[in-house]
Parts: C-alpha cells; sequence; structure tokens
C-alpha cells in the first residue's frame, strides 16, 4: 500500500505543524502496535487457560457421570489447553489406549465427544468386527504404553 500524501502547506508554520503531527502519528501508531502485540500474548495465554479448564471440566464430568458427556471441549481446544491425547477403551476387548488428537485426520473443530462412534479398536479389527471404543478422558501425555501385538 502506498504511503498517503500529504500536501506541503505554503507557510513556513503550517509545513512545522503538519510534521509535528506526522512525527506524533508515527509515534503513536509504534505504541499502539507494542501495546496491541502485548495484549494479543495476554489473550492467547487467558484463551490457553479457558482451553485447559474446559478440558479439565470435561475429564471430571466424564469420571463423575460417564459415557461422552455434551457439551464437550473441540479438538483444537483440547490441543489448546495442553491436552492432546485421549484415552479410550475398546468395548470389546477392553484394550486400554491412548489417541493423539493431533494426528487424527478429523477436522479441529471436531467436538471430542463425537470421536466416540469414529475411534475404533485396532487390535480387534479382524472383518466386520470393529468396535467402537469407549472414551475416558483427556490426557496431557500418553498414560498406557502401547502393547506390542
Amino acid at each position: 500500500m502506498a504511503p498517503k500524501y500529504h500536501p506541503t502547506p505554503l507557510s513556513g508554520g503550517d509545513r512545522k505543524a503538519l510534521k509535528k503531527e506526522l512525527s506524533n502519528s508515527r509515534a503513536m501508531a509504534t505504541i499502539l502496535f507494542a501495546r496491541s502485540a502485548e495484549v494479543r500474548t495476554k489473550g492467547e495465554a487467558l484463551i490457553s487457560e479457558a482451553d485447559k479448564l474446559l478440558a479439565e471440566s470435561w475429564n471430571e464430568r466424564m469420571w463423575a457421570d460417564g459415557g461422552p458427556i455434551d457439551p464437550s471441549p473441540t479438538v483444537d481446544q483440547a490441543i489448546n489447553g495442553g491436552y492432546s491425547w485421549l484415552a479410550i477403551e475398546c468395548s470389546r476387548c477392553k484394550t486400554k489406549r491412548d489417541v493423539d488428537l493431533a494426528t487424527l485426520p478429523h477436522p479441529p473443530t471436531t467436538f471430542v465427544h463425537d470421536l466416540a462412534s469414529r475411534i475404533r479398536c485396532s487390535k480387534c479389527a479382524k472383518g466386520s468386527r470393529r468396535p467402537s471404543a469407549t472414551l475416558l478422558q483427556l490426557a496431557q501425555r500418553p498414560r498406557h504404553v502401547p502393547s506390542k501385538d
């Protein structure tokens, strides 16, 4: 974008006043830009904290009530809050494992409770027996050591 053109006034006093106003405007723009960056950083930290609290709240409701609780955080909210792993259990063989939410082929706006019908047990993948998994809770790191099949 081209800089704005300010016609130079004819009188000396007006030229000095224009120069002073342009200087003040540039200084104010620099101050506002720095303040904007500072507030954005604080805002991102607050959003991250809110996402963390949302994931912890959902975990507590899952523990107390069981079942995929609606509403749940979205995949990107869980990841932003530091809970990038989802603990699941196969409804058939009861094998527990952890799923990395960042690697799922779903949009980041997908709610975690919607994943219950989409995640299948890889151990029971023989033929048409692919039971859906039961969601346990969100985790900050993997809890279950993957078994060597």
